[in-house]
């Protein structure tokens, strides 16, 4: 195998690589990334036995053949050449290291054998569909902050990803929750995916996706079996395994007849709940909302700091229904207005049920969030 490629193609390609190598070294053949020249194109790929990540280079071939070398130190040993390096990559073939040059630098790296590198990306994938990369990106931006991390609970660790029925046609869901909030965005269905299972996606693999749609336009395609989805975007495919639970019947949770709406600014209302939250730096410290008609009143308490308030009223404010007082933890309120534009809107039943919690201009969002006592 013989190559040459440039520093900023190839530094960009093992950025994506070696986030997915196993770092812990217990296979040391999944420490490495596999290098690949094929019919005169490099690919290199990385691989937990979770996730695998495939990407496509430029690069000026002159022999074809495969090897595997550690990709963290490969990532490293690239991203420390000068802007515009010209890298050359040559393999002579069984045991021997793999040699790397660029300009008056060189070095040679260890290999393992090719056929001890574990393939992922083999078999059917039964369901496919294209979702813009733009509609994907808010699918994860306004649901991931509700993932669980509770690894007992590990049917909660990810994305429920299914089709729906929406209050205006079929829709394409992802739905997470933790327990304490739940995160529920929609988009229109796409083409192909009517048929789809519900497939739970992993967080760390929403994480390594969400790193490649930083970077993509137009569409990503996605394909997906009863234990695999895979993403191709642009020139990189990621392939993972998907959770094998069920995830919870979320619809029971969401309530329906919450009919005390208050209507906040999501500016003067993210900023208030910052200035009276600050008073405690304790992060699961409630902060208690206090409602009278057109009047929203945030406050805190702390042992060991005192106590903070902060009035909201007049045109900042809507609420018509009676006097109410809630608690919720800071952290969670802010998660949620986070993924709000404008106006937020809650939708309270009383002090101790949960409530549903909208971007009042978007329907394609819904939120629940349990209270705290107070």
């Amino acid at each position: 195998m013989k190559l040459k490629a440039d520093r900023a193609s190839l530094i960009k390609a093992l950025a994506h690589i070696q986030s997915v190598a196993e770092k812990r070294n217990t296979i040391p053949i999944l420490a490495n990334a596999l290098i690949a020249v094929r019919d005169g194109k490099l690919s290199l790929t990385a691989t937990d036995m979770e996730i695998a990540v495939v990407e496509e280079v430029p690069a000026a071939t002159s022999r074809d053949g495969a090897t595997t070398a550690p990709a963290i130190t490969l990532y490293e040993i690239v991203r420390k050449l000068p802007d515009g390096a010209e890298v050359e990559l040559e393999f002579a073939g069984g045991d021997a290291q793999l040699l790397l040059r660029a300009g008056r630098y060189a070095t040679s790296l260890v290999t393992l054998p090719t056929d001890d590198f574990p393939s992922m990306t083999a078999g059917q994938f039964p369901h496919h569909f294209h979702l813009s990369a733009l509609a994907l990106r808010g699918l994860i931006d306004r649901t991931r902050f509700a993932i669980s991390t509770e690894e007992t609970r590990y049917y909660l660790n990810g994305i429920f990803l299914h089709a729906a029925e929406g209050d205006d046609g079929r829709v394409l869901r992802a739905v997470a929750t933790d327990g304490h909030r739940l995160a529920r965005v929609e988009e229109p269905l796409p083409e192909g995916a009517g048929s789809m299972p519900g497939v739970i996606v992993p967080r760390k693999t929403v994480a390594e996706l969400r790193k490649l749609l930083d970077e993509a336009t137009g569409d990503v395609e996605c394909a997906l079996s009863d234990t695999r989805i895979q993403f191709t975007v642009g020139n990189v495919q990621l392939t993972s395994k998907l959770i094998d639970g069920t995830f919870p019947e979320y619809e029971r949770v969401i309530p329906r007849d919450n009919e005390k709406i208050l209507r906040v600014g999501k500016k003067d209302f993210a900023e208030a709940v910052a200035r009276v939250a600050a008073i405690s730096s304790e992060r699961s410290r409630p902060v208690k909302m206090s409602l009278a008609r057109d009047l929203l009143v945030l406050s805190a308490a702390s042992p060991e700091q005192g106590t903070a308030s902060e009035e909201l009223e007049g045109d900042r404010v809507k609420y018509e229904a009676g006097p109410l007082e809630i608690g919720f933890q800071a952290r969670y309120l802010n998660d949620i207005t986070d993924q709000i534009g404008g106006e937020v809107e809650f939708l309270f039943s009383d002090g101790a049920a949960p409530t549903v919690v909208r971007d009042a201009a978007d329907s394609s969002a819904l939120y629940v969030l349990m209270p705290m006592r107070v």
